[in-house]
């Protein structure tokens, strides 16, 4: 499933992505924002994620807001691989189970760092 890394493969990978992250987009969609440099979250939602019942790895979906801004959604993920949903009768409850919300850069930018720069 997933490793670790090295911290110079993270900054090669982090900056070929800020090179060719507008390069990829159909010109209707270029500096707009479209995708996302990095997005952070609160621990406090990545700890209530991993204390669900059952959950063993988090996985990170990619959704898109009404701007066609791309954003990561956390969901707790059970050793079968599936997804820890809330019940379907509270689809549009909102609960502890989804994360989304993270601080979007850019706009919510972190300091910068060799990831970032």
């Amino acid at each position: 499933m997933s490793q670790f890394i090295s911290l110079q493969q993270a900054i090669d990978m982090t900056t070929l992505y800020r090179a060719e992250r507008e390069n990829i987009l159909a010109e209707a969609y270029k500096e707009q924002n479209i995708l996302a440099l990095s997005e952070t979250f609160d621990r406090g939602e990545i700890d209530e994620i991993l204390s669900k019942s059952g959950c063993e790895a988090i996985r990170i979906y990619y959704g898109m807001d009404e701007e066609l801004r791309v954003h990561a959604i956390l969901v707790p993920v059970n050793e079968n691989n599936e997804d820890i949903l809330p019940p379907s009768n509270e689809i549009n409850v909102v609960g502890d189970d989804i994360v989304e919300e993270g601080k979007r850069c850019p706009e919510d930018c972190p300091p910068e760092s060799p990831l970032n720069s």
